[in-house]
């Protein structure tokens, strides 16, 4: 018999695909300019200039260089260029033996988690609203239980009560997304310096390390002064998984990488553990001529001033349409309350006007809709009256 949790899940694509795909549809009815897909968080702004001209170069090199395997965890230029980069911006003493370069950040996580987990009892915990493919990555790819701490729907910061009830001698790490998809929200230094003290209590308390598992794939798409405090730092056993997927809007790449300090206790044996689960999982290797384009474009970002523009103007507009929305300070989404408890049926109804909503339930938030603004402005500009319709049929 085949395994049935892998037909479970090939059967029942996310949400978020099921929604894009109905706008595929719906668009050959009603024509593509018709319709207002904010499903999928897919960048609408060019990759940078400089990685379009890496690539013509790379392209007339020897080609046995460009496409042959390089080392398991990447090649030793391009994770050099990852610590030089970190240790350039952040004031920290990465080495190239601290890095493994994989498909993305799904691989990333998905490593990760493989690495770390080593029971059934293990607990990996999640906060609401998180990305829900978490989900599936703690429970079929480690095998742990995957622990949800509800969201503190103001602020969408972390509910430490929760968050501190939740803890046990089974937690073997916490995931955190900040900026945060699906909400756009960055987790304050305040709330970063909390979490690092009561994650060191409590690792103190059971015996073994509790790590922090930081996901960082939005760390460069921050908006009107933010600022994205850089993780590891603040808290020993932190590992980074990162993908260049956002920054350089290049998600069909699949390039990333995955972080072990020094800092982290056992750091050797944690690193020989993900390039084992690399290994375990077929992901050794990332795409070689990507690797050297990462390691000339780090560091650059793609122009994220529409990304800032369609913020604006949907925050704006949402708001005077009487929507509550909390204010994102990174990322490309948002995340208001839904004019109904049920986020579905607010979703369908939603579809009357083409609009095509994510609902909140997935993330671990119910009565919440997320909008992927990475899109056209003039998509922005177009929608909001159809927004301004749908809140009015709710106050009839």
């Amino acid at each position: 018999m085949i395994n049935q949790e892998m037909m479970r899940l090939g059967n029942h694509r996310s949400v978020i695909r099921d929604i894009f795909e109905y706008g595929n549809q719906r668009a050959k009815i009603v024509g593509r300019e018709n319709i207002f897909d904010f499903s999928l968080g897919n960048p609408n702004v060019p990759a940078p200039e400089k990685v379009a001209q890496t690539i013509e170069r790379i392209a007339k090199m020897d080609p046995i260089s460009v496409h042959g395997y390089t080392s398991a965890q990447g090649s030793e230029v391009c994770r050099r260029a990852m610590a030089d980069d970190l240790n350039r911006r952040f004031g920290t003493c990465y080495r190239p033996e601290n890095f493994y370069m994989t498909c993305g950040a799904a691989a990333s996580l998905s490593i990760t988690l493989r690495a770390l987990v080593s029971s059934a009892a293990d607990e990996v915990i999640v906060f609401a609203p998180y990305f829900p493919e978490y989900k599936m990555w703690v429970e079929s790819c480690a095998g742990a239980k995957c622990v949800v701490i509800p969201a503190q729907i103001e602020d969408f910061q972390i509910d430490f009560a929760m968050l501190e009830a939740s803890l046990n001698e089974n937690t073997k790490a916490l995931i955190i997304n900040s900026p945060n998809n699906p909400c756009g929200v960055i987790y304050s230094e305040e709330t970063i310096s909390r979490l690092a003290a009561l994650l060191e209590q409590k690792s103190a308390q059971y015996g073994h390390p509790i790590y922090l598992i930081s996901d960082e794939p939005y760390r460069e798409i921050v908006f009107g002064g933010e600022k994205v405090n850089f993780i590891a730092p603040a808290y020993r056993n932190t590992i980074v998984c990162y993908s260049f997927s956002k920054s350089l809007s290049m998600p069909g790449e699949r390039i990333g990488y995955i972080l072990v300090p020094d800092s982290i206790e056992n750091a050797a044996d944690v690193y020989a553990a993900v390039c084992g689960a690399g290994r375990s999982l077929g992901y050794v290797c990332a795409p070689s001529m990507f690797q050297m384009i990462a390691a000339e474009c780090v560091g650059t970002t793609s122009d994220i001033s529409v990304y800032e523009t369609n913020r604006r103007l949907l925050l704006e507009g949402l708001r005077s349409f009487g929507y509550t929305c909390v204010a994102p300070g990174g990322a490309f989404y948002l995340f208001p309350r839904s004019l109904e408890p049920d986020a579905g049926a607010f979703c369908e109804k939603a579809k009357k006007y083409d609009l095509l909503l994510v609902p909140g339930d997935g993330f671990g938030t119910p009565g919440h809709f997320r909008i992927s603004y990475c899109v056209q402005t003039e998509t922005i500009e177009r929608a909001l009256p159809l927004f301004k319709k749908l809140a009015e049929d709710y106050r009839r």
